[in-house]
């Protein structure tokens, strides 16, 4: 094997070519360019090298003394799905150039090239398998996601007890048994998921999978090969076949979570899949039958997004055949007690701690806090405490500083909206210009010092001097 190397880090090239003055140019040229390089002269040379070097990227010679150079193909994708593929050679014909498309090649480059066109190729390849490794990232991540959400499910459902809940609950109880579509609404973090899974376990579907698919967290470009599946070799990177959502849903249900992301020229596409009952896989030529119960959810305002028309009015009409709204945290506090209940049980288990104890001087700030990021924040908050808590007690000083922050910052916002001073009181006046600072330094004390044109340590003196608690 020879290996050219220009620096320690770098993207891997494997270059399998029986030709040792085309390798050893290709390759010093490419070393040049900062790539590391290996190389082997023969088919099991280099599928020997795939194993031990996981290149980013192969240039594959057709013409090799040991094996036909299509097989080679392969058995590159055989033994490393995600190895992006160039074809280079001699062997140029139209036919053979077809066939490695077709077989996953990414590019085919006749000889002689011209190295900036093969410079231009395989930079591209690059970019294309670290693309397809985020994708696998994004997968796993949401795969982790829904699995801490469904561990978590077990006992949040039980925990709402204010009556907007018991009216949510009961519209799930009523619509789950049916095959029609339900279209979640609500802010980040309220469990929209959540209420998903829960329609999926009570329906008549709960036998077969319930398929997630968050329309926000693919590039737009992948969403469609996620939702219908492709064929390999159906475009660059297509390097095996695979079902998609859809195809994976059979007999389940289908949840696409932030809908409102998919691409509008895709919500086209869908709409006709949800209509017709049928889809077509990228690349393939059949028509295959779609039996799925649809979810949607978005946490977007749904009419400014058929304003902006980045909601299809006719896909809205399809997924809004049973519409439910979940109310944001700070409109149910009472379910606060309770979910508090259930995730400090939750997290003490996780981290083998004992269950502490919240002083009511903690649990106070717990229930005047809005809770923006809603009860997703507030599993935050709790698993914060948790791990800072001692000696079987979660304080004040246990939560997260936005919690402490908050009463001061909710006084410095009506300070600055009402500017106006009512009084020619020196020191009021000076209190009230101290909140102005730090509503909008978001209580950066720095910051507001700065604003102020005074030191930290004078800031702190009057914070204390005022009776201003951050």
């Amino acid at each position: 094997m020879l290996t050219h190397q220009k620096k320690s880090e770098g993207e891997k090239i494997l270059i399998i070519d029986d030709d040792r003055a085309v390798v050893a140019t290709m390759g010093g040229w490419l070393g040049r360019q900062g790539f590391i390089v290996a190389s082997a002269s023969t088919a099991a040379g280099g599928l020997t090298t795939l194993t031990r070097e996981e290149p980013d990227v192969v240039l594959l010679d057709l013409g090799l003394p040991d094996a036909e150079g299509l097989e080679t193909l392969d058995e590159i994708h055989s033994r490393q799905p995600q190895a992006t593929v160039i074809i280079v050679t001699a062997h140029d014909s139209l036919d053979n150039a077809i066939e490695s498309i077709k077989r996953g090649a990414f590019h085919f480059i006749s000889k002689p090239y011209v190295p900036e066109e093969l410079l231009s190729l395989v930079r591209r390849a690059v970019e294309k398998r670290e693309l397809m490794r985020e994708t696998a990232k994004l997968r796993s991540r949401a795969e982790l996601l829904t699995r801490r959400l469904e561990a978590a499910e077990q006992q949040l459902a039980p925990s709402c007890p204010s009556g907007l809940m018991k009216e949510v609950e009961a519209l799930i109880c009523r619509v789950a048994p049916t095959d029609a579509n339900v279209f979640l609404i609500g802010e980040s973090g309220v469990g929209k998921e959540v209420m998903a899974n829960r329609i999926h376990r009570l329906s008549c579907r709960s036998d077969r999978p319930m398929v997630r698919l968050n329309c926000a967290a693919f590039p737009a470009n992948l969403i469609e090969g996620e939702l219908f599946g492709y064929l390999k070799g159906a475009f660059t990177g297509a390097v095996n076949d695979f079902p998609g959502m859809i195809a994976q849903a059979e007999g389940g249900t289908l949840f696409l979570d932030e809908i409102i992301e998919m691409p509008v020229e895709l919500q086209t596409r869908f709409l006709r899949a949800l209509q017709e009952r049928e889809f077509r896989p990228l690349g393939s030529t059949r028509t295959l039958s779609a039996n799925f119960r649809l979810i949607a959810a978005t946490n977007r305002p749904v009419g400014a997004a058929l304003q902006e028309g980045s909601l299809r009015r006719d896909l809205y009409y399809r997924i809004n055949t049973f519409q439910i709204e979940i109310p944001p945290l700070r409109e149910r506090k009472e379910d606060i007690p309770s979910l508090v209940t259930t995730f400090v049980k939750q997290f003490a288990a996780r981290l083998g701690k004992p269950e502490p104890q919240i002083t009511p001087e903690a649990f106070e700030r717990l229930m005047a806090y809005d809770w923006p990021g809603n009860i997703r924040e507030l599993q935050n908050a709790i698993e914060y405490g948790v791990v800072l808590a001692h000696e079987g007690q979660m304080t004040e000083k246990e939560l997260p500083k936005e919690l402490l922050m908050a009463p001061a910052l909710r006084a410095a916002n009506a300070a600055l909206n009402h500017a106006q001073p009512e009084t020619l009181n020196l020191e009021e006046l000076e209190r009230k210009t101290i909140l102005m600072a730090l509503a909008k330094a978001n209580g950066n004390k720095k910051k507001s010092a700065q604003l102020l044109g005074i030191h930290r340590p004078t800031l702190y003196s009057k914070l204390k001097r005022y009776g201003i608690d951050l």
